[in-house]
């Protein structure tokens, strides 16, 4: 059978997966068009999509990745990283059985079972509360300030309106809840996030113009030292820990539990793997210039989260106008990426408690149970872990190389 028959055979599977799927409902109107919510999404939306899956919080510790490893080995890095990513996705894409993978825990399972399926819907599950956990704590950090070993540093709120109940971390988080991220919630696809990730993306893009504009005014003046292009390495505990920085790099391109969801929405294979190609040219590009930028604006100075940086005189004029800036963008920037790692969690979870239950779109009161269950566990956990390190570690340690490389290399073994 040649290529075009496999793709008109899984055009008429997909076709009668919708069909049933809208027989199983009750027969109101969200149910006659689940057709709709399996296919089409632009090819725009689905690159902003994927783009704010990669891009999360990790983009501020890569200027401090490049000072350990200097320039050229850094930036060599990130490109190779995105290259071994669109492998692995590649991986799962041709792997996938033509019309029945509607995502990543499918083509787990149809490798390995059942026993696959949970293992993969347990690894999304718990790295994705680490990571919306780790965006609210970094909301909490730079709208309302933190404290570390004795020192405290002011949130964007505290230094316009001063240190008021209203502006302390609690109360904050409520009313972003309240105002952008339930209403975010609610959305059923996707797709429906293309133009919340389209400004997320374009708020990063500001914040990279920003730095580099700083960076340039800065070199002109010669207040800039020369970078460091290669690694500095003196002893054998040097060398070891520029091991530290390969994971972060590495697993920057983390994406895959929404690559088929994202797919089942475009409606085209051959379309998804150009969305892929794209997505991760614009995330490299991005992350080579914010890492670059970044760290030849600090230098030796820069700090593990460059955003600390921004907290001092930055030796340019409207210094704390632009720090501002660069702060607002950011957190902007991860409230808008929320909904985008917050949807695979709902769905992993949701396949992991009610695995014979019909498609969570067409149940609008487990909906709402599994998206309230879940707000109220990473609310309750941003309130209760004190530093984003603890949680990034813990799931960067577990299952971000499990979802990344492991099981695209292990389906494709089975």
């Amino acid at each position: 059978m040649d290529l075009d028959e496999n793709l008109t055979n899984k055009d008429q599977m997909v076709d009668e997966r919708a069909f049933l799927l809208t027989r199983s409902g009750d027969g109101d109107e969200d149910h006659h068009h689940v057709f709709d919510k399996i296919k089409g999404a632009s090819f725009t939306g689905s690159v902003f999509n994927l783009s704010c899956t990669i891009a999360g919080a990790g983009i501020m510790s890569l200027p401090s990745t490049l000072k350990l490893l200097g320039v050229f080995p850094g930036a060599a890095l990130i490109i190779i990283a995105a290259f071994l990513t669109e492998a692995s996705i590649e991986m799962l894409l041709r792997f996938s059985k033509p019309g029945m993978a509607f995502s990543y825990g499918d083509v787990m399972g149809d490798a390995f079972g059942t026993f696959g399926r949970v293992l993969l819907q347990l690894s999304v599950v718990i790295n994705n509360i680490g990571a919306v956990i780790v965006y609210l704590i970094i909301i909490e950090d730079v709208l309302s300030g933190s404290s570390s070993s004795g020192v405290h540093h002011a949130g964007i709120l505290e230094g316009w309106l001063g240190e008021h109940w209203w502006t302390g971390r609690a109360f904050v988080l409520l009313v972003l809840t309240a105002v952008v991220f339930i209403p975010l919630l609610c959305f059923k696809r996707i797709d429906s996030l293309r133009f919340t990730s389209a400004l997320s993306f374009a708020l990063a893009v500001v914040f990279i113009a920003v730095v580099i504009g700083i960076t340039i005014y800065k070199l002109i003046k010669g207040s800039i030292d020369a970078p460091r292009w290669v690694p500095n390495v003196t002893d054998l505990s040097s060398f070891l820990n520029l091991f530290t920085a390969v994971p972060v790099l590495v697993c920057a391109y983390l994406c895959h539990f929404n690559v088929h969801t994202i797919e089942n929405e475009l409606g085209e294979s051959p379309r998804m793997r150009a969305v892929v190609r794209t997505s991760l040219a614009l995330c490299a590009t991005v992350y080579i210039m914010t890492g670059l930028f970044g760290f030849l604006l600090f230098g030796d100075s820069t700090l593990s989260d460059v955003l600390s940086n921004f907290d001092t005189d930055l030796g340019v004029p409207y210094s704390s106008l632009l720090s501002d800036i660069v702060r607002i963008c950011y957190v902007s920037h991860i409230i808008l990426i929320f909904p985008i790692v917050f949807y695979p969690l709902r769905l992993n979870l949701d396949g992991l408690l009610f695995p014979s239950a019909r498609p969570l779109v067409l149940d609008n009161s487990r909906f709402a149970l599994v998206s309230t269950g879940l707000a109220s566990i990473v609310l309750s956990g941003a309130t209760l872990i004190p530093s984003i390190w603890i949680a990034f570690e813990f799931t960067g340690a577990t299952v971000g190389v499990l979802l990344l490389f492991i099981f695209p290399a292990s389906i494709t073994l089975k």
